[in-house]
């Protein structure tokens, strides 16, 4: 249940709204099971008391939620938990958007959002193994899973050797797919760093996500099977939407 400590942990200070930190808690503590399925959520004046606002904060936060689907509100009755199962992405040796949610969306599919060559800042090179300044092209992406974002990449790539790939991506919505193009059958996962962030203004907008949202964030280099780094990417997933799930690399 959502209890008293969860006010103390509201950050009055933190550029974050406090109606969206509450948001934040609420689905936190429905992701981990504080909340069967239509569960009634406590009354808005109790939920004032315990975090220590007024009820029109908390009444944003469960207006945000009814929005997004996790919640819903019956006049006279009061708010309800609905089924909001998160997806599970996998993160593994050969991590590809399509195969990793087979089972969970009927639906897959990458859009290629832009493209655009340019010099390969420093991180860029060092991930792909060229010098700064090289071309290299990048390439916006958005994985959706029936029809919702769940996903928002950038790509950046060797533009010598993948000329060409954004129009292969246009054309096939896969990476993998876009690959097979170069006569890349097979690639691997060298490396993944993983962290969060409040999404920027850029991924609230292709997430369709609220301010304040939580995006966890994953930076990778893809290898052929002999060690040549192809692909370096920064991928951006919906918290509410999606959680990790790492497997030995």
């Amino acid at each position: 249940m959502i209890g008293q400590q969860m006010a103390s942990s509201l950050e009055r200070r933190s550029g974050v709204s406090l109606w969206r930190q509450i948001a934040d808690q609420i689905m936190h503590s429905i992701a981990i099971g504080d909340f069967a399925e239509n569960a009634a959520l406590p009354p808005e004046v109790a939920l004032a008391e315990r975090y220590g606002v007024n009820r029109h904060t908390v009444r944003s936060a469960i207006a945000a939620l009814v929005q997004d689907g996790v919640l819903r509100a019956e006049q006279g009755r009061g708010t309800f938990v609905l089924s909001r199962k998160r997806l599970s992405y996998p993160i593994g040796a050969r991590t590809r958007f399509s195969e990793g949610l087979q089972g969970q969306a009927l639906e897959r599919r990458s859009v290629l959002l832009e493209s655009a060559v340019e010099p390969a800042s420093r991180r860029v090179a060092e991930g792909l193994g060229l010098a700064k300044g090289s071309n290299v092209i990048r390439l916006e992406t958005r994985g959706e899973a029936d029809g919702q974002p769940v996903s928002r990449a950038t790509g950046w790539f060797d533009a010598g050797r993948f000329a060409g790939i954004d129009a292969a991506m246009a054309e096939t919505g896969s990476v993998t797919a876009s690959f097979q193009r170069f006569g890349i059958g097979d690639y691997l996962r060298q490396s993944t760093v993983l962290s969060a962030r409040h999404a920027d203004a850029a991924d609230l907008a292709d997430l369709d996500l609220q301010p304040g949202a939580i995006v966890l964030v994953t930076v990778a280099v893809n290898v052929t099977p002999d060690g040549q780094p192809i692909q370096f990417a920064e991928t951006r997933f919906p918290a509410e939407r999606v959680e990790l799930k790492l497997s030995a690399l």
